[in-house]
């Protein structure tokens, strides 16, 4: 379920002029825009986008960028876009990062649907003049590009039909590659790319029940092995989303002065979603709140934000 909380009665008009008084003048109103924005699902935020275009011929979100800074910018931006084109940006972004972020990458080619991947495709080569999959072949070599332009391109069958022979001989050849450490093998990365998320999880389990262990604790993070870390993340993904992001949520945490791409993107990208559950997960996984958590390692109008997201009442 989504943490947003938003009002039974909504104006985009009077949104969109309340916002223009917010950022106009010698100080900016940041409390005014996150009692706003911080309220409104991803249909609201698109009609006051267009309102505000309507009234004063200017782009809501250039002038939001041009007001704010830092951290808080970056989440304003990233919640006041519509959802594909927030992921294509995100995309965008981790891509310039290289290896260091293919993790987005996998999230978004794992975790949505082959619909929203689409129309993330869609969005990326509107926004930026080349293909999502280009600009990744690009950024990327060997094994790596092959196996992440395979996930991006990808268009996984959405139902829940399964076939239990196939993933018995699919948990069968995982085995042998993770065991041989083949990581790199053909067949490997033709199942983890084209296979339906519900023939993987078949695939998964059958792993699990003949080995005794689940397929990523035979298959461990190596800090020394980019593809064999690509593979894992997005068995998890594919998996469990949840827990997996309830993991990026707490390395994020974690990290001195926290991750802020890791902690506004996951955030930002679920509050309409699923992050109540996350909330839950964290709660049962670290004994803390996570918006204790969020409110001990940020400060601000970011840290604000981020806890009306979060749920937090004004």
């Amino acid at each position: 379920m989504a943490t947003l909380i938003v009002p039974e009665h909504f104006s985009h008009v009077e949104d969109a002029e309340a916002l223009r008084k917010a950022c106009k003048g010698w100080r900016t109103d940041e409390k005014a825009i996150i009692s706003i924005l911080g309220h409104r699902n991803a249909t609201q935020r698109k009609q006051i986008r267009q309102a505000y275009e309507e009234l004063y011929q200017e782009d809501l979100v250039k002038r939001l960028e041009s007001e704010l800074t830092g951290n808080f910018e970056r989440a304003i931006y990233r919640w006041i876009l519509d959802p594909a084109d927030r992921d294509a940006v995100l995309a965008n972004v981790a891509i310039k990062k290289a290896e260091s972020k293919f993790h987005v990458i996998i999230e978004l080619s794992c975790i949505t649907s082959p619909e929203e991947l689409l129309a993330v495709r869609r969005a990326y080569q509107s926004r930026y003049k080349r293909s999502l999959e280009e600009d990744v072949a690009a950024h990327t070599t060997g094994d790596l590009r092959k196996f992440l332009v395979g996930l991006v391109t990808t268009y996984r069958y959405d139902g829940h039909e399964i076939n239990e022979k196939l993933a018995k001989s699919e948990a069968a050849i995982l085995h042998e590659a993770i065991k041989d450490k083949t990581f790199n093998h053909e067949e490997v990365i033709r199942i983890l790319t084209t296979r339906s998320k519900a023939q993987l999880k078949a695939s998964f389990n059958r792993y699990r029940d003949e080995h005794g262990k689940s397929i990523t604790k035979k298959l461990l993070y190596d800090p020394a092995n980019v593809l064999q870390n690509a593979l894992r993340t997005a068995i998890r993904c594919i998996d469990d989303p949840k827990k997996y992001y309830e993991k990026v949520l707490r390395d994020a945490i974690k990290r001195t002065g926290s991750d802020e791409d890791d902690l506004t993107r996951v955030i930002v990208s679920r509050a309409e979603k699923d992050l109540r559950e996350l909330k839950e997960l964290y709660h049962n996984r670290n004994s803390v709140a996570l918006d204790h958590a969020v409110a001990k390692e940020t400060s601000g109008d970011y840290k604000a934000f981020l806890l009306t997201l979060l749920g937090k009442q004004d």
